[in-house]
């Protein structure tokens, strides 16, 4: 038996850490990546920044996937915990007072009267309770849910994430769970009038599906639905909320109060792991307020006091910095500039969002070119064209993005909310020289082929 030390994994080298993962996690994730040499060993980060073994700094635009609202390592947040490191962290047969802290904080900045919290360690585990509550409280079992959406992975989750990969392997899931399309109101009117209706579970923004945002007025008239018809409204901020659209929740774009709302991600800067959910007193106490049921729904580790100070440096620096107004100034610059790229490269086919969470779509080869190679074209274009993109905008210009997960012909960009105009800048200037030099889809296949071929030698 021989275990590695701390130090021996902070100086382990990309070679070293490719064949460890392949070896002890997950090696077709490490070919995956190999592919387009996306692979990297970074080793440093602070802010918007990330630096690899080799010294080289990066623009992350991806943000841990909207984890990283308040960027890399925030020093304030580590302080904190230093200064709680001799507290117990995990007791469980006491009151935490950092996680009654964090959850009166909650109640402070949430809409309307979302006052009970539940803490856990992840958004998926918010979802499930969310879920669960919504059952309980209403006495009824059926959740209704988005086509597009991603909820999670855990097998409630599943059940509401509306993507067939992801679920087919996996059936029979949780039953009765209704898929609506998203932005419809009049089909999840009609699906509401089954009358067996617990909950509908929504994303203000739906991320995964493609950073899809959803018609004007739509929240606000799900919201008017599920009271008439006796739902619940469940709106899933996991990785909306803390400032990322523009405002400190997407929901309150269009001044809806959920009546329970899921939370994690930037919840602890991304710091510690941790989610919740948050609902009215009514509905936590329908569910959980008697002795016999308030230990119906519990987690180990939720609530721990390094998690929930995290937790509470986090909002105190949404609010402190205004990351939402710098979202919504820095989201602007970057759609507008994406704009102009879109009227000059026929490649880019749509361009959405709000705030700092934009996704670019990628458009379809089409004419002769998909014509000769039977339609292949168009099959490899849909599933690899924006990880193509990705890879000449990280091994060529330094700058981490990635493809969402339910639409791969979609790269989203979700820095964290303290990026700057050059930073920006940065982006739109790799994007345009991207597009500029691989002109259409077998361009950017053939280049990104050079870059699989040169790190397959690098390897050997």
């Amino acid at each position: 038996m021989r275990l590695m030390a701390i130090d021996e994994a902070m100086n382990m080298s990309r070679q070293d850490l490719r064949r460890m993962y392949a070896d002890y996690i997950n090696p077709a994730y490490v070919r995956l990546l190999g592919l387009v040499n996306m692979d990297r060993h970074f080793v440093r980060a602070s802010g918007v920044s990330i630096w690899d073994e080799d010294g080289s700094e990066y623009y992350d635009f991806l943000g841990g996937f909207g984890s990283l609202n308040f960027g890399h390592n925030p020093v304030e947040v580590f302080e904190a915990i230093e200064k709680v490191r001799q507290c117990p962290s995990l007791i469980k047969a006491d009151l935490n007072p950092f996680a009654a802290a964090l959850a009166h904080n909650l109640a402070q900045i949430l809409p309307g009267n979302l006052s009970r919290t539940f803490f856990c360690n992840s958004g998926t585990e918010a979802v499930e309770g969310a879920l669960k509550t919504a059952r309980i409280a209403t006495g009824k079992p059926g959740i209704i849910y988005c086509q597009g959406s991603f909820h999670g992975k855990s097998m409630g989750s599943l059940s509401v994430t509306g993507r067939d990969k992801y679920q087919r392997p996996f059936v029979p899931l949780v039953p009765e769970c209704y898929m609506v399309p998203y932005g419809d109101a009049e089909a999840l009117e009609q699906a509401l009038q089954k009358g067996n209706i617990a909950a509908f579970i929504v994303e203000p923004i739906q991320g995964e599906g493609g950073i899809i945002v959803p018609p004007s007025g739509y929240l606000k008239r799900a919201r008017q639905l599920c009271t008439q018809y006796g739902a619940l409204m469940i709106v899933d901020e996991v990785q909306t909320g803390f400032g990322r659209t523009g405002r400190l929740f997407a929901c309150e774009e269009e001044g809806v109060v959920p009546d329970i709302i899921c939370l994690s991600k930037s919840l602890s800067a991304g710091v510690v792991p941790i989610g919740a959910f948050v609902t009215t007193p009514e509905i936590w106490d329908k569910a959980y307020g008697s002795v016999e049921t308030a230990l119906l729904h519990t987690s180990t580790f939720g609530g721990n006091t390094f998690a929930c100070v995290a937790g509470m440096v986090a909002i105190e620096l949404a609010i402190k910095r205004n990351v939402a107004d710098n979202a919504r100034q820095m989201g602007e610059v970057l759609m507008s500039g994406l704009r102009e790229l879109s009227s000059r490269h026929h490649l880019i086919k749509e361009v959405r969002g709000r705030g700092l969470m934009v996704g670019i779509e990628f458009s379809q080869p089409e004419g002769l070119a998909n014509k000769l190679t039977g339609g292949l074209a168009a099959s490899l274009s849909y599933e690899y064209v924006a990880s193509l993109v990705a890879s000449e905008l990280l091994n060529k210009h330094r700058i981490v993005t990635a493809y969402t997960l339910n639409n791969p012909n979609v790269i989203r960009l979700e820095p964290p909310l303290i990026v700057e105009r050059h930073h920006i800048d940065a982006l739109l200037n790799a994007l345009d020289e991207t597009l500029s030099r691989n002109k259409g889809h077998f361009g950017l296949a053939i280049s990104a082929a050079k870059t699989a071929i040169h790190s397959l030698l690098q390897r050997r």
